[in-house]
């Protein structure tokens, strides 16, 4: 063997024992990298005999890990309900990363509106995109509904999935005789505090004294703790009151406004209403009247709390209770 050749063997040598030793030393820094990172100086609670029992204590994370895709899905409020809306089963044989159903329902809901949802479905297999079949707007037209089906179909076929959904014409007629019904059901019951003008800062004092708040639409509401409106109390005029003006206003009457399909329990926000009425022309010099001006006493005030009973009774036997998720996207 050669000088030459001798010396090459000697620098190859050289060469693959410098790579050898380079990748070691990265590797030892990545492992102490990662110990740095994801160790704990805490000793292992899993392998330890617990020394007394401490309850466990939430703290917030600094960065949460994201949810996987393929499991989250939108805000779950509303759902889908067959007594108001028109349901498609969407299944599909593979999971379809949210992201990209999602982009994908986004020109269905913006044609739609509020009128169109999209969740998983109990099971957590497949989704549910349901049309809402009625509002104040009224029913769904037969051309929308095809649309909508034709739609949901398209974005099922385009991610290999499969639909199943009722008959439409069905739906159709189910849905002009759900709006008949709503029609005659959506009823405000109004009173009036006559006999003004009456002080503004009387007027908020009585109101917050029974736990009204005013809102930025200018009327004073009354809410549950879960934030559904019961009723509100306002001008009879139409101005909007302001934090600002309420020492100046003087309203020659007041109007106290009921929805009675959206406000939950209704019994007993039509007794809180009837009651603040009555305080408020205790108060401040006033009648109160119905919306056609006449006077009334507590017969009058007994027999529409007999009325709205049945409107009540009614609503709960479409399964339509008053303040339900159901009635405020209905009646909305």
């Amino acid at each position: 063997m050669s000088e030459l050749q001798i010396a090459l063997l000697a620098i190859g040598v050289l060469v693959v024992v410098g790579v050898l030793a380079y990748n070691r030393v990265q590797e030892c820094g990545a492992r102490r990298g990662a110990e740095r990172a994801f160790g704990s100086s805490h000793a292992d609670v899993l392998l330890e005999e617990p020394a007394g029992r401490r309850e466990p204590v939430m703290a917030p994370a600094s960065r949460p890990a994201p949810p996987s895709a393929s499991v989250a899905e939108p805000d779950a409020s509303p759902k889908p309900d067959p007594r108001v809306d028109y349901i498609i089963e969407l299944g599909f044989p593979q999971p379809v990363a949210l992201p990209v159903l999602l982009d994908a329902w986004r020109a269905i809901e913006r044609r739609h509106a509020r009128r169109a949802l999209l969740r998983r479905n109990a099971e957590g297999t497949g989704w549910r995109a349901a049309l809402q079949l009625v509002s104040r707007d009224g029913a769904v037209g037969e051309g929308d509904l095809i649309e909508f089906r034709a739609a949901v179909d398209a974005l099922a076929a385009a991610h290999g999935g499969t639909v199943s959904a009722p008959e439409m014409r069905a739906a159709v007629e189910a849905a002009r005789e759900l709006d008949a019904f709503c029609s005659d059901a959506d009823i405000q019951v109004v009173l009036h505090v006559t006999g003004g003008p009456f002080a503004g800062t009387k007027i908020r004092a009585a109101a917050e004294s029974s736990g009204l708040a005013l809102e930025g639409d200018g009327r004073f509401a009354l809410r549950d703790d879960g934030g559904r409106l019961l009723y509100t109390l306002a001008a009879r005029d139409g101005a909007p009151f302001s934090a600002e003006a309420m020492r100046t206003a003087n309203p020659a009457a007041l109007t106290l406004g009921l929805e009675v399909c959206r406000a939950p329990d209704t019994s007993r926000s039509f007794e809180s209403m009837t009651r603040l009425a009555q305080q408020l022309a205790a108060h401040l010099g006033g009648h109160v009247v119905d919306d056609n001006d006449s006077a009334l006493d507590e017969r009058g005030m007994a027999a529409i709390a007999q009325q709205l009973d049945a409107v009540r009774a009614q609503l709960d036997q479409r399964g339509i209770r008053p303040g339900s998720p159901a009635a405020l996207r209905v009646f909305s």
